[in-house]
């Protein structure tokens, strides 16, 4: 029985490994990158304060010793359900069971200038190029003679509120107060801003008053100022241009505002809801069809009573769907019952700065230290490899203690023999044919 799971973020590999040596499954992961990674921290790359392999692990290293597991690299451009296959950048891949699980992607609302100047954070490349950016224009701010152009290249907009604005914003402040003195002498009477702004009323939306509070208050001692019930509308020039009329000059607008599901080409109109969600029944079966399924942010399911509108996007609720599914596909071979999905709320945290994190459980609420502590512990806890959590503990512990993480590198292409292989790259394989599927 071949299941074939298409993305590697939090759901697909909490199902491929609660399916490995599960017989008679055969299971195959496909995804664009030849690795998952750990979203919740690509902040802390973006801002130098860990490397990007600390929260990258490669999937056949994962799977080296699942004999029942295989990885294909590819990039899925369409469902074929009519003939149980899917094509992809590198050839076609058959399937009795396709289960989605490709999550979301930035979405600039429709804003070009936004999408083409602003700097996003949904991956890694995306936390690299931000690194980069951030790194470059400081550097260029030390050789600039005019005040107002040294401002202007450090002053930084971060659009959205939510846990990875809060986190952001929070993290750049702190490096700012403790590191540009330090490393940038120039800049030391430079007085660029580190903005937060949000068309809600209040930061943390998501979350309790009294995260809300706590995240405010601090934001606000570390000098972050925040801009709160007006949306950004354009960003060129840059000019960050607000719904309330105000224009901020800033030399990076940082974009956490809002996502989109990835598109999935092929599938029914009719399974596809609002935010280009599927529908799925509480199976997470996709609406309109027989053995298609989807999970995570990519899903839109309506039937738990507690959640009519749809279940957040966030990582609990792919990890507790995918087991659920792994546990349905081995009844439905065995010809049990299978059981409905209901989502179990183990509440949510966010850090802010340095010993400084809130944490909502369904019952209670706690911050300050020991929030700290327990948002460090739960995002160790599930990165693969125990290399990458040792170093992980090693460099936030000398970080903090020193205040100084050590990772500022500008590390990138050569623009010159970037182009030169551009130039030599081959045309890609075409699509094989699925009577001669890759897989």
């Amino acid at each position: 029985m071949k299941v074939v799971i298409v993305g590697g973020g939090f759901a697909g590999m909490n199902l491929a490994k609660s399916l490995a040596k599960k017989s008679p499954f055969e299971v195959v992961i496909v995804d664009q990158h030849n690795y998952h990674f750990f979203p919740p921290l690509l902040y802390q790359v973006a801002t130098s304060f860990i490397e990007a392999s600390n929260i990258c692990y490669p999937f056949r290293k994962m799977f080296q010793h699942q004999h029942n597991i295989r990885f294909f690299q590819g990039k899925l451009l369409n469902v074929v359900t009519s003939g149980n296959y899917i094509e992809t950048t590198n050839g076609n891949v058959s399937y009795d069971y396709l289960v989605l699980a490709l999550g979301t992607e930035t979405n600039y609302f429709g804003m070009t200038n936004v999408m083409e100047n602003a700097l996003p954070m949904k991956t890694i490349d995306d936390a690299l190029n931000l690194r980069n950016r951030l790194l470059l224009n400081i550097e260029e701010a030390t050789r600039e003679e005019d005040k107002s152009k040294q401002e202007l290249l450090t002053t930084i907009v971060v659009a959205g509120g939510g846990p990875t604005g809060v986190e952001v914003a929070g993290m750049l402040a702190e490096m700012s107060r403790r590191i540009k003195n330090k490393d940038y002498p120039e800049l030391k009477y430079v007085r660029g801003a580190i903005i937060l702004v949000d068309a809600a009323p209040k930061v943390l939306a998501a979350m309790s008053e009294k995260s809300q509070a706590e995240a405010y208050k601090s934001l606000q001692k570390l000098g972050v100022k925040i801009i709160l019930n007006t949306a950004v509308k354009d960003y060129q020039g840059n000019k960050v241009y607000l719904s309330s009329g105000e224009v901020i000059n800033a030399g990076t607008l940082i974009w956490t505002s809002g996502v989109v599901a990835r598109q999935v080409p092929g599938l029914p109109a009719e399974s596809v809801g609002r935010g280009r969600r599927l529908l799925v029944d509480e199976h997470n079966l996709v609406k309109g069809t027989g053995n298609v399924y989807a999970l995570g942010d990519l899903c839109l399911q309506t039937s738990d009573k507690y959640y009519p509108d749809g279940h957040p996007q966030l990582a609990q609720v792919a990890m507790q769907q995918a087991k659920l599914l792994s546990r349905n596909l081995q009844a439905k071979l065995s010809g049990k019952p299978l059981a409905p999905f209901k989502y179990w709320n183990k509440g949510s945290m966010a850090i802010i700065s340095k010993y400084k994190a809130v944490v909502d459980l369904p019952k209670a609420f706690y911050k300050g230290f020991l929030a700290w502590l327990t948002w460090l512990f739960i995002h160790i806890i599930p990165l693969a490899g125990f290399r990458n959590k040792a170093k992980i503990l090693y460099n936030w512990f000398w970080a903090f203690v020193t205040n100084d993480p050590t990772l500022r590198l500008i590390i990138r292409p050569d623009a010159d023999r970037e182009e030169a292989s551009k130039s030599e790259i081959k045309p890609a394989i075409k699509a094989t044919p699925v009577e001669k599927s890759v897989v």
